[in-house]
This record gives C-alpha cells, sequence and structure tokens, in this order.
C-alpha cells in the first residue's frame, strides 16, 4: 500500500530553500513558498499534488502526466497530481516558480 513517505523524503532536502516551510491545508501537511501552497502528497498516498498555472495543469493532465485534483467532485484547475516520481523535480521547481509570482 502506497504511503506519504517518498514524498516526504523527496521534499526534505528542499526544506532548505529561503522560504519554504511545512504547514497545512485542508487538515493535511502540506509544503508552502511564503505562506503560498506548492505540494503535497495525494490522497489517496502514493504521489504529489503541486499548484501550477491551469493551462499548464491541463497540458500534464492532456499528456497522462498528471491527474485532475477534484476533492469532494469539485475540479482544482490549478491543482495536478502525479504518482510518477520521475516528473516531481521539475514539477516541483514550477510549482515554486509559481508560488514565487513568476512565469513559468
Amino acid at each position: 500500500m502506497p504511503t506519504d513517505e517518498a514524498f516526504w523524503e523527496f521534499i526534505e532536502p528542499h526544506l532548505s530553500r529561503d522560504g519554504l516551510d511545512e504547514g497545512t491545508m485542508f487538515g493535511f501537511r502540506c509544503i508552502r513558498l511564503n505562506s503560498q501552497f506548492v505540494a503535497m502528497p495525494s490522497h489517496p498516498p502514493g504521489g504529489m499534488v503541486v499548484k501550477l498555472p491551469a493551462d499548464r495543469v491541463a497540458e500534464l493532465v492532456e499528456t497522462g502526466v498528471g491527474t485532475p485534483v477534484a476533492p469532494s467532485g469539485r475540479t482544482f484547475k490549478e491543482w495536478v497530481s502525479t504518482a510518477d516520481e520521475a516528473t516531481w523535480s521539475g514539477l516541483l521547481e514550477e510549482a515554486l516558480q509559481f508560488a514565487a509570482g513568476g512565469e513559468i
């Protein structure tokens, strides 16, 4: 059964970045940059959820890299989930840039 361990092991070395820390969102542990949501483990466990521009999320869903995030049946246009750990580094960097207000 998948757990959140892979996500937290992946995130651990990044927590030394300025402004990046652990918080909560919807009662779940997450990562924030200067209080802006960046990433959290997916629910059910086994993946990572990141916040990105809506057009980038649509692209990731269309190409099969990600799946929509739809808690309680409502799809969040700026959030995408992926279980493909090979994409996590790149997507985390994009999410950090988005949270900082930069262009991706």
